[in-house]
Parts: C-alpha cells; structure tokens; sequence
C-alpha cells in the first residue's frame, strides 16, 4: 500500500482555513505560525498536484477539488474523534466526554435541568451542549459530531434514513397574560377573545411558530384572525415583553414555571385547545454509543419523559453497540 498523500494535521489546516476563511485566522485558532500552515498547505497541493485554494481574492476560497477534499477530510477526522472516545470510554465513565444537541426550547429549558442530574450522578465526564435549529442539530447526529439530541421540530426528510427518532415526551404550549389582564381573572377563556388579544410572536419562520399555528388551526382557530402585535427572536424576550403588558403570547411550559410560581405572568386556558408538541429523541444507529451516552438515555432521559416512553430507553441501551466503520461512504455528509 502506497504512503497517503497527506496527513491528519494537513486536514485540520485545511478545515480550519476553510472555516475561518483566511490562513491568518485558521493559524490563531490552531495556535501555530501562519507560515507553518502555508508550508503545509503548499506541501499537501504538491503531494496531490492539484490546487486546494484560488489565492485571487481576500478571502480563502477552496477549489473544486479543495472542496472534495474538505468533504471527505471531516469524514475522516469526525471517525478518528469517534475512534479516541471509544478508547475513552474504556474507563468506564471514570473520564470522557458526553456531547448532547437540542433544538431552541429544549436546550435553553430542559436540557441544562438533565445535564445537572447527570453530571452529580458522573462528575467525571465532560459535557457539552450544543444548541441549534434541528435541521443543523439532526445533521450533527447524523455525522457523528453529537451523541444524541432532543427536538422539537420535524426531521428534515434527507436526513430522516440515516437516524432513529424516538418520540420522547409531549411539550405543552400555554397561552400567557400580565396578570392584570381583565382576562386573567377568568378560570377559562372562549376561543373567540384570542381574535381580541394582541399576540408577541416569534418570527414566523421559527419552528416553534409554525407548530402554534398547526395546532390552533386544528382547533378550528383562524391564524390569519390572530392580531401579531409584535415579532422577537427569543423566549426570554417574549416573556419579559408579556410581563411589561406588551400583549399575550404562546409559550411552552417549561419555559415558564418560576414566572408563574412567582406570579410575573398567569396562565390562560382556553376552552377546547390544548397545545401540544411531540419532543423527540435522536441517535445515529450506525455509530458508536459511549457508555456516557447510554448512561445519559437510562438515568436521565426517564426522569423527564411521558409515560409512553416507559422501556424505550431500552430499546437505546441493550441494541448493539456498532463497531467503528473505517469505511467512508457519501451518505454521511
């Protein structure tokens, strides 16, 4: 077998340029000297013989075949990282590291309440979480890059063959008032005062939003009816606006239960509409399950689920544990 044309470091650079887009910055971020990563750079083009990077502009731009070398080089690097916290995991969680994606919602609310219990039952394992859309959340499961996530929207359709999704636990979505409201005195509110509120929304292209708005039609509610005061781009700021009087808002749950212990907002309930959405769990079969990971799913996934998920964490923990597959196929990316 003839020597590789180039080395894992050469691929790091590599991917490193391309992410900070010049080779200044890729060296800072690598902590190396910029003509070091310049020599490897012209080093790895004449070991290929071929041109990595068109230098005409001020920005680092790949070529065709930089491109296809950056495609398959983070395949190779995602499996050399999985290959060194499979041999982590031989400790026995006695060190390691656990990397847990969510969506919005369920990483801002839920998962740092999981990853607290986790952390006092394995002190000793790292923990990270990454919080994303769940388009970019799925597909870091799906290369590799996450353990396993929590969701709250729909699997993109592309990705959907390369993961297990397993419905989880039901994320309930509340109407909330400032509690001066003149509606806030009422144990239930009719469906038609909704057309009198003004509403704080989220964009309209958040998936959160477009869930609301699925499930009010399914309860016969006109959308278009709703009036949208105002649109923000977090929760946080959503509540603080309720709270200022600002107008009403759709919200899940979980994101407001010290509020309404402490009575900064109340919670309505509007006859015949209950707004729910389905969180869903998600792994990669095809890859390797540390032991961090499956001590996540059974110590700590059923202490927050619905009762629907009794066993299922079983199904996660006693399949079998896939071997690492040195083989890279396009279906990864």
């Amino acid at each position: 077998m003839t020597d590789l044309p180039f080395t894992l470091d050469q691929l790091r650079i590599l991917k490193a340029i391309a992410a900070e887009g010049s080779f200044k910055k890729a060296a800072d971020s690598l902590y190396v000297s910029q003509p070091a990563v310049s020599l490897q750079v012209q080093n790895l083009e004449k070991q290929l013989d071929v041109p990595l990077f068109d230098r005409g502009g001020r920005r680092a731009q790949l070529t065709e075949a930089g491109h296809l070398l950056l495609r398959y080089g983070e395949k190779i690097l995602s499996l050399c990282q999985e290959t060194c916290r499979a041999i982590e995991d031989l400790q026995n969680l006695h060190g390691g590291t656990l990397i847990v994606g969510a969506s919005q919602t369920t990483g801002t609310y839920l998962l740092p309440r999981m990853i607290g219990m986790f952390r006092q039952k394995y002190p000793d394992v790292s923990v990270q979480l990454q919080v994303h859309s769940t388009r970019r959340t799925a597909t870091s499961v799906a290369n590799g890059q996450v353990d396993l996530a929590i969701i709250g929207g729909e699997i993109p359709s592309d990705l959907q063959e390369n993961l297990e999704v397993i419905p989880y636990a039901e994320d309930e979505l509340a109407l909330i008032l400032p509690p001066g409201h003149p509606l806030a005195k009422h144990e239930h509110i009719p469906k038609e005062d909704l057309y009198r509120l003004q509403f704080i929304a989220l964009d309209s292209q958040s998936t959160i939003r477009k869930v609301i708005d699925q499930v009010l039609s399914r309860c016969d509610i006109d959308t278009r009816r709703l009036k949208i005061e105002m649109e923000l781009n977090s929760i946080e700021a959503i509540k603080n606006a309720v709270q200022a009087g600002l107008g009403a808002a759709f919200v899940s749950v979980s994101a407001i239960e010290k509020e309404l212990q402490i009575n900064l907002l109340h919670r309505a309930n509007v006859d015949g509409v209950i707004v729910k959405r389905t969180l869903s769990v998600i792994v990669n079969p095809s890859r390797y399950r540390s032991k961090a990971a499956e001590a996540f799913i059974r110590d700590v996934l059923p202490q927050f689920t619905m009762a629907e998920w009794k066993g299922k964490e079983q199904l996660l923990v006693s399949s079998v544990r896939s071997p690492i597959v040195a083989e890279i196929t396009d279906d990864v990316i």
